[in-house]
């Protein structure tokens, strides 16, 4: 009866161990399998990780070479001391293992060596029964045999949760530490080798970090005692002090890469960006834009002091390449109940007298000069109205068109350069109207500026800023006159990767939109300080000592937007001032 007994058990468990055999999967894929992996967006350098977009988990698979030989080691010593000699499993740490789950009557006991980590994290999943045990014995015996131990150490180090959502040692360095694994300290590598074992528990943003410093304390006398570190270098690394990236609000330049964002999904996809792993240059230069943020914020607080205008907008390009250097959105992304999400750099505003130059170019290309003379008089531009500008409608049932200067003055005949630099109303709607309105919109759209479609609806007053435009279309369209006509369409992306192949690469596609004597001749009225004194202070905030920076200022009539452009040969800036919901600017005393 015993005989029978033992013989059913070994041939139920031999069927059992052969459907398990015939059930697991193939270790060798284990290589082969699609990695999950963040896209990364950079700034132009590279260097500087702007946002880090992914699912479930971020990743970042670097090589053997590349991962430091402390971050082995410190994982050797506290996960697996016996990594390099055991054939995938240790047998005595299954056995102290087994009895300690038997005596206590739990499965809390893993005993589990690299190998099988490796196998539990990559197929089976964390649940605690006998027969996972099996498969992952079995599953590392024979993943063993398939690669060498430097190919499983690589793969562990690459796929093993240190917490925060971080997979594999590259993105627990940028997600904890804001750097590359190769820029690790020894201090930093003994406190990343702490997280696995519990990632929650010891993460450096809970209620243990006194447990995580012990950890890595002991992680660090491990690999002293192994011989892995000297003992000066095991002392020096106890006393170092490390600072934690805080856990973000999310990302830099968040305006900006928003956009990216979006271009990146309608490009390829919203489960690419998540998961492909794609590296993102763009354009944008960190320390502009740090500059920029700090310049509109200090702005901001200051208007909303004195003249209630609550928010602004900042952008900058390259005029000789179309990079967008920093783009800020809003004073406080962030700041949600005052729509600080909202992004006024590209969203469509009246821009008021910063239209003008578009006018005077067109005016300019069909040779009229800044010396040509026109009349600064009381002027009514619809025909069927009485010339006093004292009524509204015209005989045809139109409107009356009178425009005013912003100061209510007429000063009789003066030079187109004049007009421009003081920003004269009267003189600017007579130069469209003799410019042409449809030439003054085909220029400014060869330029860049996207929004002016519909004919129908634009008049006159489209020198005055009559019709919305974007402040990045604006920027960028100046650029042009100080690229002499040369139009680099404003662009945010330099490169897109994946897995070392390139996706995208920004491509040259410059273009002669306006003849170079136009741009220089709009460039000087604009530039010219002593034609815009009667308007502005000799030395106002316009004016730089030493360089000859062009500039346009406009403020919509209803007090609701103001804007100021100006650019050099390279760069050209541009800034909105007003309020997300429309509330007019109260004007200072």
């Amino acid at each position: 009866f015993l005989f029978i007994t033992l013989f059913a058990m070994a041939a139920a468990g031999s069927v059992v161990f052969a459907y398990l055999l015939r059930t697991l999967p193939d270790p060798v894929k284990i290589s082969q399998r699609k990695t999950v992996e963040s896209t990364k967006i950079f700034d132009r350098t590279g260097t500087v990780l702007l946002y880090e977009i992914h699912g479930e988990e971020k990743r970042t698979s670097i090589s053997f070479e590349e991962i430091p030989q402390a971050v082995k080691q410190a994982t050797i010593a506290v996960e697996d001391a016996n990594f390099y000699q055991h054939p995938g499993i240790d047998v005595r740490g299954i056995l102290r293992a087994f009895i300690v789950d038997l005596v206590s009557s739990s499965l809390s006991q893993g005993g589990s060596t690299i190998t099988q980590q490796l196998i539990k994290n990559s197929f089976l999943g964390g649940e605690r029964t006998m027969i996972r045990k099996i498969k992952e014995v079995v599953l590392a015996v024979r993943l063993e045999s398939k690669y060498s131990k430097d190919q499983i150490l690589n793969l562990y180090l690459n796929e093993i949760p240190y917490g925060s959502n971080a997979y594999g040692i590259e993105a627990a360095a940028e997600t904890f530490f804001g750097k590359s694994a190769s820029d690790l300290t020894l201090r930093e590598i003994s406190i990343l080798a702490s997280l696995p074992r519990a990632p929650s528990y010891y993460s450096p943003y809970g209620n243990h970090k006194n447990e995580l410093f012990a950890r890595a304390d002991f992680i660090l006398e491990k690999m002293f005692k192994s011989g892995f570190i000297s003992e000066e270098a095991y002392h020096d690394a106890q006393k170092e002090k490390v600072s934690f990236v805080q856990p973000a609000r999310g990302m830099l330049a968040p305006h900006f890469v928003i956009m990216v964002r979006d271009y990146l999904t309608q490009k390829y996809g919203e489960d690419a960006i998540e998961n492909g792993g794609l590296k993102v240059i763009t354009t944008l230069d960190w320390r502009m834009q740090q500059e920029a943020e700090k310049i509109l914020k200090e702005g901001v607080e200051h208007n909303a002091k004195t003249i209630h205008a609550t928010n602004g907008a900042l952008v900058a390009t390259d005029p000789k390449s179309g990079d967008v250097l920093a783009l800020v959105g809003s004073k406080d992304y962030f700041d949600t109940q005052h729509e600080g999400n909202f992004n006024v750099a590209t969203a469509p505003r009246q821009p008021g007298s910063a239209f003008k130059p578009f006018a005077y170019a067109a005016a300019f290309t069909k040779g009229f000069t800044p010396e040509t003379v026109l009349f600064d008089v009381p002027t009514e531009f619809n025909p069927t109205c009485p010339p006093d500008g004292a009524s509204e409608t015209g005989n045809d049932g139109n409107p009356c068109y009178h425009p005013k200067n912003y100061d209510g003055k007429f000063r009789g005949p003066i030079t187109l350069r004049q007009s421009i630099a003081q920003s004269i109303n009267v003189t600017s709607v007579k130069l469209l109207y003799l410019a042409g309105i449809d030439e003054a919109i085909k220029l400014a759209q060869s330029l860049g500026i996207t929004t002016i479609n519909d004919r129908s609806r634009l008049g006159l007053s489209l020198v005055l800023g009559g019709a919305e435009v974007k402040l990045l279309d604006m920027v960028s369209a100046y650029g042009v006159f100080a690229n002499d006509g040369v139009k680099n369409p404003a662009t945010v992306i330099l490169e897109v990767d994946q897995n070392n192949a390139v996706l995208e690469k920004k491509e040259n596609k410059s273009a002669q939109v306006l003849d170079a004597q136009i741009a220089r001749t709009i460039n000087d009225v604009l530039s010219d300080n002593n034609a815009r004194q009667p308007v502005f202070h000799p030395l106002s905030s316009l004016y730089f000592p030493g360089r000859s920076v062009a500039a346009k200022t406009g403020t919509t009539q209803d007090y609701r937007d103001a804007w100021t452009i100006g650019y050099t040969p390279s760069l050209s800036v541009g800034v909105w001032v007003g309020n997300n919901d429309n509330s007019p600017i109260q004007q200072s005393s």
